[in-house]
């Protein structure tokens, strides 16, 4: 593999139609980052339980051929989406979450569709996109099923959940970058709920207020082109979040929020927000 001064965005391809979306959304972003595209077709077999394996059972030469042409036609879909980036392809004898999960440390961001058919044909929302999320060692990319691929997002704000928890935090340098770079406005969105808390709604409601905005210090001054619109509200998180997606190009979410009393948990709200976005969701991950 090619030795890049930047760390490449990496979009897993396996010939489904949402992993088109993905590979066209990973070579805009990778243009707007200016850094390399990789582009990673695993044949290994993916498994439900326990380790990968490859598929040296199977016609293994045949795959690797069939791979290969896959990325070829992938690579040009993606000069075809920004012409000017450097791009790399790799075929990869292991199941995709493995193969892409050891990308991870040195890689930008990991990029995979929503839903996907492996080498036997088995969907991969469940395993490799959740697996990703939760083990990965960069941020992680996510991109549903692109409901009109004619409407243009790119003007429309990024969302950001802000919950006062380290993965918050990341995933607020996240979308304030993502928003800069696309010279759009930032969403940030601060939940709380009165269950099991014993003050006034008020009260809760200005506490809510502090954290978004201790939060988000110093990111007005690091990143002045940016208007941030507020939103903190008594909500369920992933409710919030989804209903301020409606009319924005991205969500972006710690992997780990801090419970109780946001809610930003990958578990609950992660997860929610996972199955259900019609617009890209970036998970922060930490590298360590």
């Amino acid at each position: 593999m090619a030795v890049h001064s930047e760390a490449p965005i990496v979009v897993g391809i396996d010939g489904s139609p949402t992993s088109l979306d993905a590979l066209r959304w990973a070579a805009r972003r990778a243009a707007l980052h200016r850094c390399p595209l990789e582009l990673v077709h695993a044949i290994g077999a993916p498994v439900t339980f326990g380790p990968e394996v490859s598929v040296i059972g199977l016609d293994n030469q045949a795959l690797r051929a069939d791979g290969e042409a896959m990325l070829t036609s992938a690579e040009h879909t993606a000069r075809e989406t920004a012409a000017d980036i450097e791009i790399v392809t790799t075929v990869a004898d292991l199941g995709p979450a493995t193969v892409l999960l050891d990308r991870s440390p040195e890689a930008r961001m990991i990029v995979v569709g929503t839903r996907g058919l492996g080498t036997l044909g088995r969907l991969l929302l469940g395993s490799v996109s959740t697996s990703l999320a939760r083990h990965a060692r960069c941020p992680v990319a996510v991109i549903p099923d692109a409901e009109d691929p004619s409407r243009d997002l790119s003007r429309l704000p990024v969302v950001v959940g802000v919950d006062g928890s380290p993965r918050s935090q990341e995933a607020v340098d996240i979308a304030f970058e993502e928003a800069a770079r696309g010279n759009v406005g930032l969403i940030a969105v601060t939940t709380w709920s009165e269950f099991f808390r014993y003050t006034s709604r008020e009260e809760m409601q200005e506490q809510a207020r502090a954290l978004q905005a201790e939060s988000l210090a110093g990111r007005a001054e690091r990143y002045p082109e940016v208007s941030v619109t507020h939103t903190v509200a008594e909500d369920r998180p992933a409710r919030r979040l989804l209903a301020e997606a409606e009319n924005a190009q991205l969500i972006v979410l710690g992997s780990h929020g801090r419970g109780g009393f946001a809610g930003m948990t990958l578990g609950s709200v992660g997860q929610a927000v996972l199955h259900s976005t019609r617009v890209p969701l970036i998970i922060a991950r930490a590298r360590d």
